[in-house]
């Protein structure tokens, strides 16, 4: 059966969080779909959430990495969002706080029911850093399909760019199908069908009819 298809540029902003405890403070509880950005503060992150909703403000830009240290979650429609983490291996952040965000982060992609998929960005030209692979890791153990997306394809010529791509593709072969690479770029428009056909699949998993049908159920009660 085809699924509906997602129409990403009706993503709006929903609310901003200061760390993962205060989420389900905002938000109905941990229901619906929630796919995950999540990347190195100097990822190219907001370009990319802006790019694929076709949005010049959506996410904020920032030309000082790790500045923004907030989850801001977008709205897709009532049962699905986009959630932006905020960027990690920032130098110039205390190291208080990056300990902080790596254990909220790892708590994240571990304890939340509803998130269908995870999106991590790297700059193509400096791909898989520790943290990276530790996010990646992290999703895997946690049973959360994985986009590895390099960013910023257009700063390489194609010969190059695909090089690096299938050298990702080989380092992070071991984990099968559960992690998909992609090379991307904001400017260019490079891999943006790719993507929004791999996010559209995220946004119907299979458990998400069941849960629609108990949420619908528990009204009516």
């Amino acid at each position: 059966m085809t699924e509906s298809r997602i129409d990403f540029r009706k993503a709006k902003f929903l609310i901003s969080a200061p760390d993962i405890a205060h989420l389900d403070q905002y938000l109905p509880g941990d229901i619906g779909v929630e796919i995950a950005f999540a990347g190195r503060s100097n990822a190219g992150k907001s370009s990319a959430l802006n790019a694929l909703t076709e949005q010049k403000s959506l996410a904020r830009t920032s030309k000082t990495p790790g500045r923004t240290q907030l989850i801001n979650v977008f709205e897709l429609d009532a049962d699905r969002r986009l959630v932006d983490l905020p960027g990690y291996g920032f130098a110039q952040v205390p190291l208080a706080l990056k300990n902080k965000w790596q254990q909220a982060l790892g708590e994240y992609l571990q304890k939340r029911a509803c998130l269908s998929g995870v999106v991590v960005l790297m700059d193509i030209r400096h791909p898989l850093k520790d943290l990276d692979m530790q996010m990646i890791e992290w999703a895997v153990l946690s049973n959360i399909p994985v986009l590895a997306l390099l960013t910023k394809a257009d700063k390489l010529t194609q010969s190059t760019k695909m090089k690096t791509v299938n050298e990702v593709r080989k380092a992070l072969a071991d984990y099968g199908d559960k992690v998909k690479v992609e090379p991307f770029s904001s400017l260019k428009g490079t891999g943006k069908p790719k993507v929004l056909s791999i996010l559209n699949d995220w946004c119907h998993p299979a458990w998400l009819p069941e849960q629609q049908a108990l949420r619908e159920q528990t009204e009516q009660e």
